[in-house]
């Protein structure tokens, strides 16, 4: 018995799609947010309305509403997701009801990474 929970813990990582740049969906339809880092809003970003920026004026976490930058972020976190087998650390879920999680690839975490070439930031 262990020894098949230990071979479902190393499944592969089947991702349907990279939503933006810090959420993914998986192939069983599971959202996945990764945690602690925050990705520019696409076009059309709820989060970028006139009523949200009035909500969320001097938050923590403003709306980072720079579309060009967000369509990079994710495209970049497809492309990094998309060098080898992805780890996925589930450790909680969030107010929209995602998983939060941490991603890495051939041992590099997703966030870090993101945050390194300037297209996330640390979550606040």
């Amino acid at each position: 018995m262990l020894f098949l929970a230990l071979s479902l813990a190393a499944a592969p990582v089947c991702i349907a799609r990279v939503h933006d740049g810090d959420t993914i969906r998986l192939c069983s339809g599971e959202r996945i947010r990764i945690e602690d880092i925050d990705a520019p809003e696409l076009f059309g970003s709820e989060r970028c309305s006139a009523a949200a920026a009035r909500r969320l004026e001097g938050s923590r976490n403003p709306p980072w509403c720079d579309y060009t930058k967000g369509e990079r972020a994710r495209d970049a976190l497809a492309l990094f997701l998309s060098n080898g087998p992805v780890k996925l650390q589930r450790t909680g879920t969030d107010q929209y009801g995602r998983t939060l999680a941490r991603l890495s690839v051939n041992g590099i975490d997703a966030g870090r990474y993101l945050i390194s070439i300037g297209l996330a930031h640390r979550w606040r």
